[in-house]
């Protein structure tokens, strides 16, 4: 075989091997992010660096959480990777089933929204809509915080496909369309991020594909000039969540920079940083995701029992989720 057949094969490998790498660093760096911020949920801004000033910084434990440990954001995202996986599908009722098993194994944390649709009793198809057409509030980050690795195995499937699976995931427990638009513009710029473009660079095309009543609000939380400061509602709602995530992969110039930015806001810190370390793994790659902090990275499966996961099995889980096709 002739040089001229050989270089196109490889840099075809090359590629294939470079999306796998952002793929794992997409998956893992939302646990890392998860495991990293939650000792500092709901405390003062500030209390990362302050801890750790003259340091990249640690996993520690507190809040009720040991050193290394991932919450619900990454339980929940775990969930629906398996149901992909053993599916073969998007099989929406099993991705709810899983939820409602998980929830009612008494997690050691669950959002309330989520906690009021997984326990009402109502099947998968109508518990979020009712909650919401109840209450009226159902815009909080608890679908977004999930979504990296059902990002990671819709990606292969292009804009289109990505974004309604985002959307459909999100409604199985959050029945305002934002939580639904929130979590379709994260998949859609890891999707991105995992082609090697720069996600950042995109927003604006992204947004042409968000709908209308949504694209005002998420325009100007993701827009270049766009601070956390002014955001009008707190980080838990999915608007500053994405926005805040987004705003800290553009004012860094790495993984580790990324996270420490994104924890030293303060408010629902695991979720804002494993979101941004869904974005920043899968825009760096894996190697830009510390070993110090993916070695004490572990997670159970309440409802589900089984071993303890760790960052071996989430790295598998991100191989099988990059080589995995939407039917």
């Amino acid at each position: 075989m002739t040089s001229e057949h050989r270089g196109p094969s490889a840099r075809t490998d090359r590629a294939a091997q470079a999306r796998t790498d952002r793929a794992a660093g997409a998956v893992l760096g939302a646990a890392v992010g998860d495991a990293l911020g939650a000792p500092y949920e709901f405390g003062p801004a500030g209390a990362f660096s302050a801890r750790f000033p003259d340091t990249p910084g640690e996993l520690v434990a507190g809040g009720g959480w040991e050193r290394g440990e991932a919450t619900d954001d990454t339980q929940m995202a775990v969930l629906v990777a398996e149901s992909l996986l053993e599916r073969g599908e998007l099989d929406l009722p099993d991705v709810f089933d899983r939820f409602r098993r998980w929830a009612a194994a008494d997690p050691k944390d669950i959002g309330i929204q989520t906690e009021t649709v997984l326990t009402s009793g109502l099947p998968w198809d109508l518990a979020a809509a009712v909650h919401f057409n109840t209450t009226m509030r159902a815009a909080g980050n608890g679908a977004l915080m999930r979504a990296s690795t059902s990002a990671v195995a819709f990606a292969p499937a292009g804009r289109r496909a990505t974004m309604d699976a985002g959307r459909r995931i999100a409604a199985l427990t959050h029945g305002d369309r934002a939580a639904w638009e929130g979590t379709a513009i994260f998949h859609e710029l890891v999707r991105l991020a995992l082609t090697g473009a720069d996600p950042l660079d995109a927003i604006p095309d992204v947004l042409a594909h968000v709908d209308p009543d949504s694209r005002e609000r998420y325009a100007a939380v993701l827009a270049p000039d766009w601070h956390p400061d002014r955001a009008t509602e707190p980080n838990g709602a999915v608007w500053p969540c994405l926005g805040s995530a987004v705003w800290a992969l553009r004012t860094t110039d790495g993984f580790e920079p990324a996270l420490r930015a994104a924890i030293d806001l303060g408010g629902d810190t695991d979720t804002v940083a494993a979101v941004t370390g869904g974005l920043a793994g899968a825009r760096y790659g894996l190697a830009a995701v510390p070993e110090r902090w993916t070695e004490p990275l572990h997670l159970t499966l309440p409802g589900f029992g089984g071993p303890v996961w760790r960052a071996a099995e989430l790295l598998d889980l991100a191989a099988r989720l990059a080589a995995w096709r939407a039917p």
